[in-house]
């Protein structure tokens, strides 16, 4: 570093003072400084003096050695006082006094044009004005006023005795200009100190203000739970708070002193991150710290310091964030048993459509089943195996027989009525064996419907929602017809196809359909009507699911769909929970209007076509 003569100066007269006197405000602490260097260098001013002295006449000798000796005790004893006293003034009043006493001293002797004029008299008004203030330093300035201006000249001319007293008007004319002088030097002063107080003043409010300012910012930083340091572009710490040095203390073992580097540094990607902070861009980043066998995460941000329009550092913001991660995890395996949960409720929903559906067609099979035995039983085919007996008794003879005999001259009759009346029974089985062919051609359909459906899920596939939504209306809807519900579709989408996981969306449209179902059970309205809707609305595929039943009461709309909330007594409150997730997960989303109790209810999926 260059040397400079101010900080040698500063240093070499703070050395003269004591500690607690370094610590003084700056106004106190510059009047010890300046109290100081003026004795010092008046000390040299007396040593040169002394060698001036053989040159004054033989009578102005002795005074002179004895103004010069009276200064230097002064200005000693001024030195030992300035390390003993806790304020500047009574040094400083002793040093004006010194040096006013070694002036009138020194001049009072010489009787030569000019004496009172020396330079030395215009040290005293400013000295005493900035280490006294302006009252005490007029006072001085007054004493050397008169005494440069009248005394010096009455105690030369005997005070009119030894000459008159106005008789060299060149010398009174000078003394004069030498008081005007020593009252401006006065007046310089005390203005000088006055714009200094108040620039002081100013200052110090700044000052204060500035202190506040930091107070608050630094009541900020500590009472935060988050660690804030300060860097400057080398990556030393400039400052740090206490949740910073604590952190320090308790991973790396040592406190975070300031110009130390920090040990995070050292991590993959951070010091990266710094110097990318430096050219100007707010930076962010976890990083995992392994501290006692477990692993802490911090989320750390650098944020740049400008001057100007220059990067001086930057400021790294870290918040341990490894309680937050660990309920993210849990959160995380939580919806997972939630969704696993719910698939396996879904697969019940289906499961239980499936088997109603199929006891259905079991009731009519059986139907159909005991119909066909019914009737094989009471069928006259048992009255032809009597005709075929009674033709076998009378085969020698049957011409005879169908002449002679009244049962051979009834036979043909007989025989015309049996086979119509085979022919009915016939007619009558195969309807029934056609009913029941329906019938287990309808368990195939379902049972190869839900076979269908029972895929892997997560795996997106092209589906057409129409067809979709009819599968989920026949795999859970038990008998719409039989309940009284009037089934609506108003399929109008021009593009009615997505990519979507089939099985979630399957699981969706069984949902709502099973919470409409039972919204339709429930009401009172004689005229149950169930309205399924497939529009396309901009780049969405719009899927509602409407109904006129039980209606949903505004205060529950907001919690619908909420984990838990349910209205139904054997209900399970996670349905429409996990149908909203899934939801999401498909891109999509999903809501529901009611106008009230009592005034039906319609959810609506939105899904992207895209």
């Amino acid at each position: 570093m260059a040397w400079s003569p101010r900080a040698w100066v500063l240093e070499r007269l703070d050395g003269q003072l004591t500690e607690s006197q370094r610590r003084l405000p700056p106004g106190e602490l510059w009047r010890y400084r300046v109290l100081l260097g003026a004795t010092t260098l008046l000390l040299v001013l007396n040593g040169l003096y002394l060698f001036a002295i053989p040159t004054f006449a033989p009578g102005e000798r002795l005074p002179q050695v004895v103004a010069v000796g009276v200064c230097t005790a002064a200005y000693v004893s001024v030195l030992m006082l300035a390390r003993r006293l806790s304020s500047p003034t009574l040094p400083s009043l002793l040093l004006c006094s010194a040096l006013a006493a070694g002036f009138i001293l020194g001049t009072l002797p010489v009787d030569t044009p000019g004496a009172v004029s020396h330079a030395v008299g215009m040290l005293i008004p400013a000295l005493a004005v900035y280490l006294l203030g302006p009252r005490r330093g007029f006072f001085f300035t007054v004493l050397l006023v008169l005494y440069a201006g009248l005394f010096h000249q009455l105690f030369h001319s005997g005070f009119g005795r030894v000459r008159p007293l106005f008789h060299d008007q060149g010398v009174w004319m000078s003394n004069l200009i030498t008081c005007l002088s020593l009252l401006m030097g006065w007046a310089l002063s005390w203005l000088y100190g006055t714009v200094r107080e108040e620039s002081h003043g100013v200052l110090e409010g700044a000052l204060k203000t500035l202190r506040e300012s930091e107070g608050k910012l630094i009541s900020v930083l500590e009472s935060t739970e988050d660690v804030v340091v300060a860097l400057d572009r080398e990556g030393r710490v400039v400052t740090a708070n206490q949740m910073a040095k604590a952190l320090g203390q308790h991973v790396y073992g040592r406190k975070l002193e300031r110009g130390g580097i920090l040990d995070w540094m050292a991590s993959p990607g951070l010091m990266e991150l710094f110097q990318a902070a430096l050219t100007g861009k707010r930076q962010r980043v976890e990083i995992p710290l392994t501290h006692e066998g477990r692993t802490l995460t911090l989320d750390v941000t650098f944020n740049p310091v400008w001057e100007g329009e220059r990067v001086v550092g930057a400021t790294l913001f870290s918040r341990d964030i490894t309680e937050r991660k660990e309920a993210e995890a849990r959160l995380a395996e939580l919806h997972r048993s939630l969704v696993d949960v719910s698939r396996h409720a879904g697969m019940a929903e289906i499961a239980t459509g499936v088997l109603h559906n199929v006891g259905n067609t079991l009731n009519s099979v059986n139907v159909s089943a005991n119909l066909v035995v019914d009737r094989l039983r009471a069928s006259r085919a048992a009255g032809l195996d009597k005709a075929v007996e009674l033709l076998r008794e009378n085969a020698s003879r049957l011409g005879a027989f169908f002449e002679e005999d009244p049962r051979g001259r009834q036979f043909p009759a007989y025989l015309a009525a049996l086979s119509g009346q085979l022919a009915q029974e016939r007619e009558s089985v195969l309807e029934e064996l056609r009913r029941l062919t329906e019938s287990v051609d309808h368990i195939k359909s379902v049972v190869s419907m839900q076979q269908e459906h029972a895929r892997f899920a997560g795996v997106l596939e092209r589906v057409e929602v129409p067809g979709l939504l009819d599968d989920a209306m026949r795999l859970h809807a038990v008998s719409f017809d039989r309940l009284g519900i009037q089934l609506r579709r108003e399929y109008t989408a021009a593009a009615s196809a997505v990519m979507v996981d089939r099985h979630k969306l399957l699981q969706i449209l069984v949902n709502l359909l099973s919470n409409a179902r039972h919204a339709l059970l429930e009401s009172q309205q004689p005229d149950k009507q169930l309205t399924l809707r497939v529009e396309q609305a901009g780049e969405r595929l719009r899927i509602a699911v409407a109904d006129n039943g039980v209606g949903i009461a505004p205060e529950n709309l907001q919690r619908l769909f909420s984990q838990g909330f349910t209205t139904k007594k054997d209900g399970h409150g996670f349905g429409l929970h996990i149908s909203a997730l899934s939801a999401e997960e498909l891109g999509g989303s999903l809501q529901c209007e009611s106008e009230g109790p009592g005034k039906g209810a319609t959810f609506t999926l939105e899904l992207p076509l895209a």
